[in-house]
Order: C-alpha cells, then structure tokens, then sequence
C-alpha cells in the first residue's frame, strides 16, 4: 500500500487478514466526497488491484450519520488558490466503470446517510449491508434541479427496476434500511448492534476463498447483470453539466445552501424534509 495512502486523513485502510481490508471514509464534519477523498478512492484501488493476496474490501464510515453525505460541490467548482482542481468529469466515471468490475469484490457497510453520489457509490458496490436503525439513502438531486449524473440513473435503473427508479430519482424522499432492502436498493437491513459482526463475518468468509474462483463468478455475474459501462456514466455525467448551468438549476442550489446544506445541521440530517412542500409526509422512513 502507498505511503500517500497510508498516511490519507480521509480514507483509513485497516487490514484484519492479507485478503480482507477495511476501507474507512472519514472526511468532517459530513464525509462529503471531495476530490482528495477521490483521489484516495482511485489509488485504493490501484493498490487493491496489485495485491495478489487481496480478496474483499469493506467500505464504512467513521461516522455514524453520515456514509458519504454527497458530492462536495462547492469544493469541485471552486478549489482554494493554489490547489490543482480535480477533473471529476474525467476521473469519476472511469473510476467506476473500473470499480465495478475489479476483480477485488467490495462491500459497502453503511451507516448513516448516503445521498447522491453516496448512493452511487455504495450501488457500484458488489454488496450493500446497512443499519435499521442509522442508514438513510437517497438520489435528491432533482430536487434542486440537478442530474443524478454520478451513476444514479445507471444503476437505479437496473437495481431497483423502471418504476422504483423513477420513484427514487423523481420523489427525492429519503428511504431507510428496511425500505431500501424490500426495493432491492441494499442486499439487507441489519440491526445496528449486529451489523458490523456480521459483514465481518462475511468478508472473512469471502477472504478465506479462491481468489481466482472468486473473480470469475464476479465476472460473469457481472456480464449476465448489465453493469454499466464506462461510456453510459460518461453520458448521464454529461448530463448533469448541462443541468447544473441552468439559471434554475443555480437558483434552486443557492437555495438549499442558504438552509445549510453541505454542512452539518438539521438541513443535511433531514433533507427530504427540506426538498417537500409537504414535508416530513414525503420522507419514506420508519417512524416519521
């Protein structure tokens, strides 16, 4: 593994067994993904990929209400003085196309909330296992007149299926654990003082296997599932630019920051509320 890596803020790699790591997204104070944070993504994988021990990745957050929050998108548009900006266009879509079909089989462990291109990332996951109690996923950006150019429509799409995909992408509500797995969005709703044992458990499982065996049934499964292709997420990130532009598009984002979103409080807690007219009516959750 690299020293960059190694010594990353943002992303911490523990490894329990040589064949089973533990990937920890840790960027204050709401794990947004930055472009550090991606760049971080991008040599893990170069790194997973040249190990030949290396079965099984767990992605986590080391926060709990918060798995990757969303894109950080006043920190791509607007890099500080002196800082490269990262090409996001460019390096996001190649990232996951290339994820998606490593030979290195990825579980997304999720707590707290993954919106956006949180989502996306957890879905371009092999596996997804979250909390009952803490997880919360959402696809928001249309409701403030954004794209889900990240992969949402890509893997929605094929996940969830036509009509449920709509649902999520059109309605912006939020949609807990148990939802999400009856949508097929998660593989399973755990409880949260079970959940870490138990992809624990699984990882170590995975991680005890052939490597080769492993990466062949990935493979195939993957080639008789349409996974998206690089050139689709290269598309329906196209499309988010020429969104995002817009006055309305601009208007309505001004909006949403003025009520604090992209920062801790209430605003990124319950966003679905935010996003509603009829608030908290809207937001798919247990409870509430």
């Amino acid at each position: 593994m690299s020293d960059a890596l190694q010594a990353s803020a943002k992303l911490h790699v523990e490894r329990p067994t040589s064949g089973y790591w533990r990937a920890i997204l840790h960027n204050p104070p709401i794990n947004l993904l930055d472009g550090d944070l991606l760049l971080d993504l991008c040599d893990l994988l170069d790194q997973a990929e040249a190990d030949s021990e290396l079965r099984v990745i767990v992605f986590e957050s080391a926060d709990p209400d918060f798995f990757i929050a969303h894109l950080d998108v006043h920190g791509f548009l607007s890099p500080p003085p002196g800082k490269a900006p990262v090409k996001l266009g460019e390096i996001w879509p190649a990232f996951i196309a290339r994820f998606a079909r490593s030979s290195i089989i990825s579980i997304a462990k999720v707590r707290g909330r993954a919106r956006g291109v949180g989502s996306e990332f957890a879905l371009a996951c092999d596996m997804r296992f979250a909390s009952r109690e803490k997880a919360i996923f959402a696809q928001p950006e249309v409701g403030f007149g954004a794209f889900p150019g990240g992969g949402g429509v890509d893997w929605l799409s094929r996940v969830v299926g036509r009509p449920r995909a709509l649902e999520i992408m059109l309605g912006c509500a939020d949609y807990d654990a148990d939802m999400a797995e009856r949508y097929g969005w998660i593989n399973r709703a755990l409880p949260d003082d079970r959940l870490d044992a138990w992809v624990d458990d699984m990882a170590r499982r995975i991680a005890s296997f052939d490597r080769a065996t492993l990466s062949a049934t990935k493979r195939h499964v993957n080639a008789r599932s349409a996974v998206p292709t690089e050139a689709e997420l290269v598309e329906s990130y196209a499309e988010s630019g020429k969104l995002a532009v817009s006055p309305e598009g601009r208007a309505r984002l001004e909006a949403l920051v003025a009520k604090g979103w992209g920062g801790p409080g209430e605003t990124e807690l319950w966003l679905a509320d935010f996003l509603s007219p009829r608030g908290a009516e809207m937001s798919v959750r247990s409870g509430r």
